[in-house]
Parts: C-alpha cells; sequence; structure tokens
C-alpha cells in the first residue's frame, strides 16, 4: 500500500486564486505603463520602482482582506468593494511614502493620477467579463453540473438558497434526497419537497446523473452519513460534507466554503478549472509531439500486424472513461481475436491468443502507441489510471472499496501504479487493490511535476518489467 493514500484532510490553494493574483500584477503595471504613454511621459527606473512597490502592496492588502480566498463563493459587489479597499491602501502608502520622502515631485502627477484610477477600473472590468462570459456559457448550457443535496432540514435549504444566488457557479439543484416523508418542513415554516429518497440519490449517482452531492445531513445520523459516503465511493460524483465534525479517511479531502458555510470536499477531481486546462496543455503538446515521433514506428507497427495474421491492424476496446462514460481506447491488435464482450479474461503467461508479433508488442508496450491519438481526442491523457474493460469495471466496483474514484480523471496511457510494478495481469483481488491504491495516490497528488516523472521513468520501466505478456 503506497504512502499517502487516504490521510488527513489537507487544505489546498486554488491554482485560479493564483492566476487572479498574476492577472492583477500585470493590470496595475500596464495601467502604469498606459498612464506614462499617455501623457509622454519618459519611463525610467523610478517609474519602475512604483510598479514593483505598487504590485506588492497590493497583493499584501488584497491578501489581508481575503480577496483570493474563496474566490468561487465571492458576490461580485463584494469583489468590487475589496479590489477598492486593497487599492485604496497602496494609494495611501505611496504617496505617504513620497511626501515623506519628498520623491513625489519626480513622478508626473497626471500620469499618476491617471494609473490611480484606471488599474481599480481594469481589474474590476476583467472579473465582469469573467463572470459574464461564464454566465452566457451556463445559460446555453455549457459547464452546467447537476447538483443533488442529502437532506432536508434547515441547512440543506440554507445551501440551496445559497446555490441559487451564486448562478454563475454553474450549479444547477436536481433537487433534496433524505429517508423522510416526501415533505419535510424547516423550523421556519418553509416546506421542502424530496426528489426521492437517499437510496434513490445513489441510483441517480451511480447512472452518472449526478454531478456534485452536499451532505447535510444532521450530525446525530453519523451512521447514516458514513453509509451514504461509502456508497457513493462507487460513483464518480464530487461528494461534500457540510459541515464536517469528523474526518473521513476518503480521496483528496480538503477543506471549502459555500459563501461562509463549511464544508469538506470528500470525493472530488483535481483537474477542474486551471489544474485542467494545465492538464489538457500537456497532453496536447506533448501528445502532438510523440505522435510525430512515433509515426514512423507506428506504420511500421501496422504493416507487422497486417502481414504476421489476419484481422483488423487498430483494435478497438470499450473502456470507461472520464465520470464512467464508455469509450473506445485504440491498440495495436496483438491477439487472433478482438474481445469486447460481457466476459473478458485477462491476457496471461503463454496465452494462446496472443500471437507472435503480438507478443512483441505487447512486452515492449508498443501495442498502446495508437492511444495517443485517443489523447488528441480528449478521451485519454498520457498520465493518468490505467483503463480497464468494461466488464472488469462492473466486477472490481463491488469487490473494492471506492474503485470508481479512478474514473473522475481521464484514464492515462501510463500510470504512477504502472512504473511502481502494477502492470499487466491482475489475477488477484489484492494485487487489483494495490493497482488502485496507487491510482488513488497519484489523483491525490497530482502535480504537472508528477506527471513529468511518471513519463520518464516510463520508458526504462517498460524495458525491465517482466509482467506484461
Amino acid at each position: 500500500m503506497p504512502a499517502g493514500y487516504g490521510g488527513l484532510i489537507r487544505p489546498q490553494s486554488s491554482k485560479l486564486a493564483i492566476l487572479q493574483r498574476v492577472v492583477d500584477g500585470a493590470c496595475i503595471a500596464s495601467s502604469l505603463w498606459l498612464a506614462a504613454g499617455l501623457h509622454d511621459v519618459e519611463w525610467n527606473l523610478h517609474y519602475s520602482l512604483a510598479m514593483i512597490w505598487g504590485i506588492a502592496l497590493f497583493l499584501v492588502s488584497a491578501e489581508a482582506n481575503n480577496l483570493y480566498s474563496s474566490w468561487r463563493v465571492h458576490t461580485l459587489r463584494e469583489e468590487f468593494r475589496q479590489v477598492a479597499f486593497a487599492w485604496l491602501v497602496v494609494i495611501v502608502a505611496l504617496i505617504t511614502f513620497g511626501f515623506l520622502t519628498k520623491t513625489s515631485a519626480i513622478f508626473s502627477r497626471v500620469a499618476m493620477n491617471i494609473w490611480f484610477v484606471l488599474s481599480p477600473v481594469l481589474m474590476v472590468l476583467l472579473r465582469v467579463a469573467v463572470r459574464t462570459i461564464l454566465g452566457e456559457l451556463r445559460k446555453h448550457g455549457g459547464n452546467i453540473r447537476a447538483l443533488a443535496i442529502a437532506g432536508s432540514g434547515e441547512l440543506a435549504r440554507e445551501v440551496a438558497s445559497k446555490v441559487k444566488e451564486l448562478e454563475w457557479m454553474g450549479l444547477s439543484l436536481v433537487g433534496f434526497y433524505d429517508d423522510h416523508a416526501a415533505v419535510s418542513t424547516t423550523s421556519t415554516g418553509q416546506t421542502v419537497s424530496l426528489k426521492g429518497s437517499l437510496t434513490d440519490l445513489i441510483t441517480e449517482a451511480t447512472k452518472g446523473r449526478i454531478d456534485f452531492v452536499y451532505i447535510t445531513l444532521p450530525m446525530r445520523d453519523e451512521k447514516k452519513i458514513v453509509e451514504l459516503v461509502d456508497e457513493l465511493a462507487n460513483t464518480t460524483a464530487s461528494v461534500f460534507v457540510v459541515p464536517d465534525l469528523f474526518i473521513f479517511d476518503l480521496l483528496h479531502s480538503s477543506w471549502t466554503s459555500l459563501d461562509g458555510i463549511p464544508m469538506v470536499s470528500v470525493f472530488d477531481t483535481p483537474f477542474y478549472g486551471v489544474d485542467g486546462w494545465l492538464k489538457r496543455f500537456e497532453d496536447i503538446v506533448l501528445g502532438g509531439l510523440i505522435l510525430i515521433l512515433v509515426s514512423v514506428p507506428m506504420l511500421m507497427i501496422a504493416i507487422g500486424t497486417k502481414l504476421t495474421s489476419r484481422g483488423p491492424v487498430i483494435f478497438k476496446q470499450r473502456r470507461y472513461g472520464l465520470s464512467a462514460k464508455v469509450m473506445e481506447v485504440w491498440k495495436f491488435r496483438t491477439m487472433t481475436v478482438c474481445e469486447d464482450g460481457e466476459d473478458i479474461a485477462q491476457a496471461k503467461k503463454g496465452d494462446m491468443r496472443v500471437t507472435r508479433w503480438g507478443a512483441f508488442l505487447r512486452r515492449t508496450s508498443l501495442d498502446e502507441l495508437p492511444q495517443f491519438i485517443n489523447v488528441l481526442q480528449g478521451h485519454m491523457s498520457i498520465v493518468g489510471p490505467r483503463p480497464h474493460a468494461v466488464s472488469h469495471n462492473e466486477k472490481y466496483r463491488t469487490l473494492l472499496h471506492g474503485y470508481m474514484l479512478r474514473h473522475k480523471v481521464k484514464p492515462g496511457i501510463t500510470g504512477w501504479a504502472q512504473i511502481n510494478g502494477w502492470r499487466g495481469e491482475t489475477e488477484s483481488l489484492e494485487k487489483m487493490k494495490n493497482r488502485i491504491a496507487y491510482d488513488m495516490e497519484y489523483i491525490s497528488n497530482w502535480s504537472l511535476w508528477l506527471d513529468f516523472k511518471i513519463i520518464v521513468r516510463t520508458l526504462p520501466t517498460v524495458v525491465r518489467d517482466k509482467n506484461a505478456y
């Protein structure tokens, strides 16, 4: 069992908040440069220092004012207020410094006044633009995720109210699920119509119809909450407990909030937002370069496959991809059969179905090269949990707790489990359990550096690995 699988909840900073800091700094710098240009002021070291100090002071003031914390649940008005306050601190600090050091005369008053006005305007306009674009996308059905709330009490109503207020988050409330009567009454006299029971919620999530689940059951129902979390582990829904008074030893847990309401992310993916864009950029760039490099070897392999046995050159098999959606994985055919049914036997040592040419391709993993096309199509990633046949997924999701969580990310050509010795046949449940543990560790600790590390280690691992046949 690898280290780091499960464990204590770890706080995580938003990568988008880091991007916001960079964009705000760019707004401040470009505003001063533009102000100087509009007033024909010659740029010199003094303006460079003013720009640096302006950026530094703004970021410190903004941090103290919580501008970049919980960015997903800030209202636009609140964000405007925080930007204005942080920039006012910068103006006061720079004017005070210039007066005390008698250096204010060095700067053009007109240019500085333009800078003082233009910087916050740009930062605010960019925020409005981002939210407007997201809003338009979601009006047309883009980037909308289905949300179900487990529970029907006061907390459930409060969470639902917050979700409706924050439409730009892109969450569409499916309904409330609880094991009580069809209608629940809150202490304020409001009635909450139930969509179904908790069993119905699990069924809907299993079918992939629910993207997010907010669990708002009272803490006295701790046993029921734990049972619900266990059941949802076999779905691909992102699960949040609202609020959480105990620690779950589950995948990628982290503190978050919904406009001040504390929540714990129990099951989530690292590839929403900026991280998802970085991951996709990595796949497109590296996948494209690799395809160019292996195009000639792929042509030779295709010819060899066609000449050595009957059947198609490319074997396509249905496997689960992101969010457990069925996709076709491409491989060079290595067997005399093209099995894709309800019962598929894994390749074993000395398997009579494998051709001589196919044995060489499987041993060297050259049969996997067409999957770089899957990567460019967006169905797979270069690095991620290896995809299993549909029949194998349905088998193991009932045998291994949390098995389906590996489908919260795109499947990969290579992965953390593969370079750590868990490649090839998994003839025992224990072997599959260990492979899944490494997949979970990868998802919990993902970074671009980890991806590059896995890619670099893949080739020597393939060369010396004896488990592939």
